[in-house]
This record gives structure tokens, C-alpha cells and sequence, in this order.
């Protein structure tokens, strides 16, 4: 989760299993409020000297809007804590001081020292530079500072208003509908952009109070964090006031935050509840054409509000809350400054709770309380995340349904168990492992209780606010989580939660829990392992790691989900099982992490798995709750995709299917059947898998209805969309032919170049099942596509061409594509759009087929042309060599090595390392074909096993669609 980003996040719908295509994304969760990709850049940056520390701000600025530029006055009062004779701030490069524009000047002695006569003293300013390669402004002195004496800076400087990113003091504008042009000017000051607007010190630990006083024009409004105390006229500019804002509490400076503009507000219906006898002030602010869109906005951010201030038992501190959606915001994040908050228009106006809550509560954790230095913002992000979650499942939890924590948690057991975790996805490696912590404080809210959970962030809170930094370190939060829990005894000996949230967070791996029960001593053994769904070609030190993990059991007799209290925990340095006396009798089933409190997924001997199946498919299955329903069919098919179970027993489990209803038990089903379905493409299993998959989805489809319904609510229409898009995939005769039918209206167009009316989802289907004369009006289309147009998007183009791609089931189609765009002398086809076809390709076994054979035919020709271009010329061997999984792919390749082993420097090891990946595959197809096959012949009716007769028999080329 994450965001969220989150989360994701952050994170959640990047890595999502399946087909992306067609899988429901919650983009709402890929939100967030720190960039960690640019917060981890800043974790080795060089940190300003530590004996200066600024005690307040006393900021004057006056931008001025049209001419993009600003000037402005900083007195900052600091106090040394050793001897030095320099002041070094930051300040960026863009931001102009002269020297004569800088004074320093003592204030006051220290109390414990003896008083001086009243006055302020002047301290010389010897000369001042900046750092050459770093953002430092540095004044020497002429004198050594005074130990706890209080100073003053006075520095006037002027800059640029940023005018091409949303960052530092940026300016930015919208279009009324007459028209006419709206400019503002904004803040977005986080990570380290505040140098840019004034000298600061610019890290999160360094916190002072901020007095602010900004010029701005009278018929506009400026918002600070703070309301504005006074307002004054500006002397001989009579359209040009002063507004004065009230001291902020101590703030670093990257939550300083400021707008100026016309925008106009709203407030809610209903007051947010008395804290201390202060109710906060809320208000929505945004262009006045949009306020009717955000109607709903303010009494959801109160009852965000009163949730949050009554898990916390606080209020934010400070007395008004302003929400700002702000046109054209480019960040990729939202800033969620103390008191002022900026967030794109369309997050704000989204009808949903979680990513709305997700930013609040950056108000208490993250402006509150703020992390010591910008490492320390992953356990920020996570924790907050969590409390989003917790806040929707208060306020609104169908929004979560099926989403809390699948839609994370899925997505971490895929990437973390490949062989190589995030090889293909760069970047996002600390969304992860954010949204990985926002499962830990889930973990520890089911084990420990909710009750805990509270009463430990209550303390963190208000153990901040007891200390004057108001900054954290990460550990410090499972600190306070671990003393509570040890007050109330919830902890065996020796174990603390911080130690338990390193052993899951630092490492890019997760845990498979196996449960062996001796039926005849009546004893349960639990051994961990690494989870990998890709077996690793040689162990490594990550096959050695271990987990502190929860051992939560619940048994076929006891079927009470509530209780989630462990039985017993795995301890990460000792033996990797462990035996316990069994809990349940031997005819009765166990399950074990129940609703996945822990991330890990579970494994059982053949008869625990035996008498699950048997479970699912009678009349008390919905005693099992859906997530946990979901959880199992998961494992079982995720553990036989890895090796560990025989396909035989994952198969089993979806017999229940037939009478499930959930939409969250068949949301784990579409990444799995699509990820098998890959796997047996290049095989006889494929027809019989087609099959299965029809006769699995037709009933679902049935029920859904073809046509959605006015009000239904979300998950109905994305589960109607997935379950159209496979059985489609699996050549459902009524899909295909209405996409067809909506293909034909574009085919008779006079000009169908002006546009696309198809939607997406009938393109592939009519690729892939549709006619020679269909296809090659598509890459008509691709060929002729007017890219400077500008009433097309090039996405469409893309989109075109990676059907074209890789849909079809004929390989004539994909032979005549490589001809036009490898060997054709086509301008139009650019060496991206050669790689996204390679990439494309891979994806099913008539694709790389065609590619190999492709490549083989014309290697000479095609090294010609791709001499000089060496990504592609590669990008084309490992496509074609690299995904065929058997014995007779294995011999094609391998003979392409040994006719051209040595032509070319790379593509030797290109080609070597794809006969060791094919040889793992072939093993995995031989171990794991034949148990599908027989077991899908058991199963198929015989209606469906004769149709496959038929079309195993055909003598046609063409792919034929099944019409039941």
C-alpha cells in the first residue's frame, strides 16, 4: 500500500499480477506525499554543519505574479551550540544576495551567563562565498560566536519565480471558461526547495517558528499555515496589500507553506469535534468554476478529521486545516503542509476516502511529528498508509473490499518471488518496501490488537509533542510500540518488535511457511523457507534467511476468525521448524495465518489440502471469510506454480469456484489462470486449459450480466471487464463475435484515420481471432497513424501496435509485421516501436516462435541492418531465444548456437543463458504437463473434450473460436 503511493501506492498496480490490460487498478492507492525516489536521493546528500541551530524565521516576501520574480527579507535568530566563526546556510543558486546585503548581530547573552547592558551588538561579516559544489551559503565572521548567545541574520535577497516545474515558489495559471487567464503562485518547498525561495536552514531536524508577511494583490487571498493576523496597506500601491500571518508552531522549513491567488472556498455542513474546547476550521479552496465538483469534499474531510483526532486523541495543533485543490499541479505528489495542503483537482474531487485520508494524516505524522532526516520517511509513508486504511474501513469499508491487502500483498508475493526482485522495474524497489512496512503495523494491529495499536501511537504522539525537536527516527515508533506491548505483557521474552520489523522489512524476500501434521503422533511441525516462485539457477545467501513469523491457527472445529492472538511465534535465528502438539483432530482440517495477517503465504501436507478442497465445496464454505477463501485458492496455486505442491491439489481447490460469489475469492484467479496459461501455451495441455478457463468464467459472466447496471456498485463492473477480457482470451465465440461486429464500423469508416471508435478491449480479440483482412487494416492504420495530429494520442498508436503484436494466434500475421518493420525499407516504424514488438512477442509461444524462426531464416540480413545498432540486435536474439519451455524449443536454440557461436560478441552469452533458463523450463513442463493434462481430462465435460478433439484435428491455420 503506499501511495499510495501507495501503494500503493505506491507500487500496487505496477506490479500487479495478470493481464495489465485488463486488471482493475486502484490508482488511488499509488498516491502519496513523499516521493520516495526523490527523498532517497536526498539520503546521501552533504548535511549543513551541526554547531549553528535556528531558533525562528521572520520572513518577508513580495512576488510579483506577472513578472515571474520575487524579492524578499529572512531574519532568522539562531544559537550556536559550539564555537565557530561562520554561518553556513542553505541557499540554492538561483536565489541573488549580495554581500552588502547580509548583517549579523547578537541579540542577547545566554541566561546562565552574566548579563550585558541592553542593546544589540553588530558582528562584523569578514566576507561571505558559496560552496562551489554544494548549495551552501557561507558568511565568515570576525569574530568567534558566542555558546547559547542568541543571533540574528538578516539577509535580503530576490529570485525567480519557477514558472516551468512545481517546485520551490512556483507560478502557474488556469483558463476560466470565457477564457481569460487566473494566475497564482504556490509553495511546493519539499524535499530541500525552500533554499530556493529563502537562505534556511533546509533539513527536516532543523525546526524553528516562522513569522510570515507577504505582499499579494487585493483582490486576491493568501493562505499560510497559520490564519492571517493583521492586513495592511502597502503605501503608494493602493492594489497591493500586506498580509501578516500568525507565528507558526516550530516547523522545518520545507512545511512552510504559502499560495496566492483567487481561488475561492467552501466549508463543511458539519463542525469537526471539540479538542480542548478548539474546534479545527476547515475549508475546501479551489478555481470558483470547480467548487460545485468538491460539494462533497468538506464533510468527508470531517469525519476523516474527528476519526483520526479520536484515534489520537489529539488535534492537529494548529487552528485551521485549508485544502487546496490546485489547477494544473504538475508534482507528483501531493503536498500535505501543517495546515495547508495542495493536492491535485482530480484527487480531491475523487468520491473515495483512503487517498483523502492517506494525506491527512500527514498532519499528525509527518508535520506533527516529522522525521529526523529523509531515511527515516519510509516508516512516515507506511505508517500512514496503514492509517488510511484503518480510517476507510471506519468511515467507508466497501471501498477496501478485496483491496485491503491484496491488492499490495499480491503484488509483493510475485515480485519478491522472482529470482531477481525488481530487474524489470527500477524505482520503485522503496515503494515495496513502504507498502511491505504497512503490512508489518497490520500484522501488529491483528497479533497484538487494535486496542494497542492505538494506545502506542497515542504515546507517540504525545511524546513528540513533549519533546522539543518534534522529530523521529523510524525505529522510534516500534520503540513505543514495544513498550506498550511489554506493559501489557502481549510479548514472550527476548522478543521485541523492533527486531521483528527488521527481519520483514529489510530484506527483498518473504517467507512460505510449510504445515506438516503427523496424523499419527498428533504433533504439527512449522519450517520456513524463502518464498520463490522462480527457482534461483544457484543458491545464494538470501535461500538462508528466516523470519520472526506469527503462528496464528484456526481449526475446522473452532472456525472463529476473530481470535488472532499467535499460537506460538518462529524465531528468526533458530531452527528453521518447529513442533508443536497438532490443534485439531485427524479428520479435521487447519488453516493457518488466517485473512493473511502475516505476508506469507502457507503450504500443507496432501490431506490438510484434501479436506480444504472438500470444505470449499460444501454448504458451510462461507464460514471461511472471503479473504481467507481468496487466500488459500492463492497459495495453492502460487506453491504448485513454484514447484512445492502438485498441480493436482491446486487444481482440486478451485472446484469451489462454481459456487463462489465473492468478487475478492476471484480476484486472485485472473493473474493465475493468465500466468499458467503462458506457461502451456506452446503445448497440447492449451485447448484443454481454454476450455477450463470457459467453463470457469461463463457461469461468473452469466450472473454479472453482459450489460452494467445503473448504480452497481465498482467491483461488479471491473470484475464484469476481466472476466469478458479472458474468456475472450479463450476464444468465447459471443465475445469475439461482438468484437467483431464494433471492429467492422471502424473497417467501413471513409476515414479511419481521423480516429478510433473500437474500444480497447475488442482490439486484441479481433487479432487474434479475426481474419487476414482485419489484421492488416490494423497495421494499416499503425503505418499511416497521423502523429502530429492533434486530435490523436501516440498511445493509441502504441496500443495498436502492440496488439498487432501480440495477439495473434497466427503465425502468418506476426511474419508479415517483422517483414515490414526489420526488412521493409518503412520509415515509419522507429527502433522503440521495433523493441516494443520484440517485447511483445515473448508473450506467447506463436510469437517468439515466429520470432526464432524469423530470426534464423534472415540472421545475416537482419546483423546487416542492426550493425550499428547493438540494443536491437540483442533486444532480437533474447526475444527469440529466451521463453520456449521444452525439449523441442531447447534443440532449436541450441542449434542456433552452435551454427552461429562466435559471429557476433554478445550473442553468445545471450543465447547461453537462455538454454539454462529453457532447460528449467522444460524440467517445470515435464514435471507439471502431464498432472494438468490428466487432470483436466477428468474434469472437462465431455462436450468440451470432444470440441477439443475436433479442433485438435482441423486442417486449417486459422485459430477457431469455441462457441460455448
Amino acid at each position: 500500500m503506499g501511495r499510495t503511493t501507495v501503494f500503493l501506492t505506491v507500487l500496487a498496480a505496477v506490479l500487479f499480477l495478470g493481464s495489465v490490460a485488463a486488471y482493475p487498478k486502484q490508482s488511488a492507492r499509488q498516491k502519496r506525499s513523499v516521493d520516495l525516489n526523490e527523498v532517497y536521493s536526498m539520503i546521501g546528500s552533504y548535511r549543513l554543519p551541526k554547531e549553528i541551530h535556528p531558533t525562528s524565521y521572520r520572513l518577508e516576501l513580495q512576488p510579483f505574479i506577472k513578472e515571474g520574480k520575487f524579492k524578499g527579507r529572512v531574519k532568522i535568530h539562531i544559537v550556536p551550540t559550539d564555537k565557530t566563526d561562520r554561518i553556513t546556510l542553505n541557499v540554492h543558486p538561483d536565489l541573488q544576495i549580495s554581500h552588502s546585503d547580509v548583517r549579523v548581530t547578537q541579540l542577547d547573552s545566554s541566561p546562565t551567563k552574566e548579563a550585558r547592558p541592553s542593546g544589540m551588538l553588530t558582528v562584523n561579516v569578514a566576507r561571505t562565498e558559496r560552496h562551489t559544489k554544494r548549495p551552501w551559503y557561507i558568511i565568515h565572521l570576525e569574530q568567534i560566536l558566542d555558546v547559547q548567545d542568541l543571533y540574528e541574520v538578516d539577509i535580503t535577497f530576490s529570485g525567480n519565480i519557477t514558472t516551468n516545474a512545481t517546485q520551490g515558489f512556483f507560478r502557474n495559471h488556469y483558463k476560466d471558461t470565457s477564457g481569460q487567464e487566473h494566475f497564482f503562485v504556490a509553495t511546493y518547498l519539499r524535499p530541500n526547495h525552500a533554499q530556493r525561495m529563502f537562505p534556511c536552514f533546509d533539513e527536516p531536524a532543523y525546526k524553528a517558528t516562522f513569522n510570515l508577511s507577504v505582499t499579494r494583490p487585493r483582490n486576491y487571498t493568501a493562505r499560510s499555515n497559520t490564519p492571517v493576523e493583521k492586513t495592511e496597506d502597502v503605501s503608494g500601491e493602493p492594489d497591493i496589500v500586506w498580509d501578516h500571518f500568525a507565528q507558526t508552531p516550530q516547523i522545518s522549513s520545507h512545511q512552510l507553506a504559502l499560495v496566492i491567488s483567487d481561488f475561492e472556498s467552501i466549508s463543511p455542513t458539519t463542525k469537526v469535534n471539540e479538542m480542548n474546547g478548539k474546534s479545527l476550521d476547515i475549508r475546501i479552496w479551489s478555481r470558483k468554476e470547480y467548487l460545485e465538483t468538491l460539494k462533497a469534499v468538506p464533510d468527508k474531510v470531517v469525519k476523516i478529521i474527528n476519526y483520526l483526532q479520536d484515534f489520537f486523541n489529539s488535534s492537529i495543533l494548529v487552528p485551521k486545516l485549508d485544502i487546496m485543490a490546485i489547477p494544473m499541479y504538475s508534482a507528483s505528489q501531493a503536498s500535505d503542509n501543517w495546515g495547508l495542503m495542495f493536492l491535485k483537482e482530480s484527487e480531491l474531487s475523487s468520491t473515495g476516502v483512503w487517498s483523502t485520508a492517506y494525506q491527512i494524516a500527514y498532519q499528525w505524522i509527518g508535520q506533527f511529528a516529522t522525521p529526523f532526516w529523509w531515511s527515516d520517511s519510509l516508516v512516515n509513508e507506511a505508517l500512514n498508509s496503514y492509517l488510511a486504511s484503518m480510517t476507510t474501513l471506519e468511515i467507508y469499508p466497501d471501498e477496501l473490499e478485496g483491496k485491503w491487502p491484496t491488492t499490495a500483498l499480491y503484488s509483493l508475493y510475485y515480485e519478491f518471488g522472482k529470482r531477481f526482485p525488481f530487474s524489470r522495474i527500477n524505482g520503485i524497489r522503496q515503494d515495496a518496501t513502504a507498502a511491505k512496512t504497512a503490512l508489518v503495523f497490520r500484522m501488529f494491529n491483528y497479533t497484538l490488537g487494535n486496542d494497542l495499536m492505538q494506545r502506542s501511537l497515542r504515546r507517540f504522539i504525545h511524546n513528540q509533542w513533549r519533546e522539543k525537536s518534534r522529530t523521529f527516527f523510524a525505529d522510534d515508533i516500534y520503540t513505543c510500540l514495544n513498550d506498550v506491548a511489554n506493559e501489557s505483557q502481549k510479548l514472550i521474552p527476548d522478543l521485541t518488535l523492533n527486531n521483528i520489523a527488521a527481519s520483514w522489512i529489510n530484506r527483498d524476500r518473504l517467507p512460505l511457511v510449510t504445515v506438516t501434521r503427523d496424523y499419527g503422533s498428533g504433533n504439527i511441525t512449522f519450517s520456513q523457507e524463502v518464498y520463490l516462485r522462480d527457482r534461483p539457477q544457484e543458491p545464494s545467501e538470501k535461500s538462508k534467511y528466516t523470519w520472526y513469523i506469527p503462528i496464528v491457527i484456526v481449526s475446522q472445529a473452532q472456525l472463529d476468525f476473530s481470535k488472532t492472538v499467535p499460537t506460538v511465534w518462529m524465531m528468526k535465528d533458530a531452527d528453521r521448524s518447529l513442533t508443536i502438539k497438532d490443534v485439531a483432530a485427524n479428520d479435521s482440517f487447519v488453516i493457518v495465518n488466517p485473512e493473511e495477517i502475516g505476508m506469507f503465504p502457507v503450504n500443507y501436507d496432501s490431506r490438510n489440502w484434501g479436506m480444504l478442497a472438500k470444505f470449499l465445496q460444501g454448504p458451510e464454505r462461507e464460514k471461511i471469510p472471503v479473504l481467507t477463501r481468496a487466500k488459500l485458492l492463492h497459495d495453492a496455486w502460487n506453491i504448485a506454480y513454484a514447484g512445492d505442491l502438485c498441480f493436482e491439489i491446486a487444481l482440486n481447490m478451485t472446484l469451489f469456484l462454481k459456487e463462489e460469489r465473492s468478487h475478492v475469492v476471484w480476484e486472485p484467479v485472473f493473474p493465475m489462470i493468465d500466468h499458467i496459461g503462458r506457461r502451456i501455451e506452446n503445448s497440447c495441455v492449451h485447448l484443454k486449459f481454454e476450455a477450463f478457463i470457459r467453463s470457469l468464467l461463463k457461469p461468473v459472466y452469466a450472473r454479472l450480466g453482459e450489460i452494467p447496471r445503473p448504480g452497481e456498485p465498482l467491483w461488479k463492473t471491473q470484475l464484469r471487464g476481466v472476466t469478458k477480457n479472458f474468456l475472450c482470451k479463450a476464444g468465447y465465440e459471443p465475445c469475439i463475435k461482438e468484437a467483431r461486429e464494433q471492429y467492422k464500423k471502424w473497417m467501413a469508416n471513409e476515414e479511419p484515420d481521423k480516429g478510433n471508435p473500437v474500444a480497447h478491449e475488442f482490439i486484441c480479440p479481433v487479432f487474434k481471432w479475426g481474419t487476414d483482412d482485419e489484421w492488416d487494416f490494423g497495421l494499416k492504420r499503425v503505418i499511416n497513424f497521423p502523429v502530429n495530429s492533434p486530435e490523436r494520442n501516440k498511445s493509441e498508436r502504441t496500443y495498436l501496435l502492440k496488439t498487432l503484436a501480440g495477439c495473434p494466434k497466427d503465425a502468418s500475421k506476426i511474419k508479415k509485421l517483422l517483414a515490414e518493420t526489420i526488412l521493409g525499407k518503412n520509415s515509419d516504424f522507429t527502433d522503440a516501436d521495433i523493441h516494443l514488438i520484440f517485447s511483445m512477442l515473448t508473450g506467447s509461444a506463436t510469437g517468439y516462435t515466429t520470432l526464432f524462426n524469423f530470426l534464423s531464416e534472415n540472421w545475416d540480413e537482419i546483423k546487416l541492418k542492426f550493425q550499428d545498432k547493438k540494443h536491437l540486435w540483442d533486444g532480437i536474439v533474447n526475444s527469440a531465444t529466451l521463453s520456449f519451455n521444452t525439449q523441442d524449443g531447447y534443440d532449436m536454440v541450441s542449434e542456433l548456437y552452435v551454427s552461429r557461436q562466435g559471429e557476433v560478441e554478445t550473442t553468445d552469452a545471450i543465447i547461453e543463458k537462455a538454454l539454462k533458463n529453457i532447460k528449467e523450463e522444460t524440467q517445470w513442463s515435464e514435471e507439471n504437463l502431464p498432472v494438468i493434462e490428466r487432470w483436466l481430462t477428468a474434469n472437462l465435460s465431455k462436450e468440451d473434450l470432444d470440441a477439443i478433439a475436433a479442433a485438435s484435428t482441423a486442417t486449417t491455420t486459422m485459430a477457431t473460436p469455441h462457441a460455448g
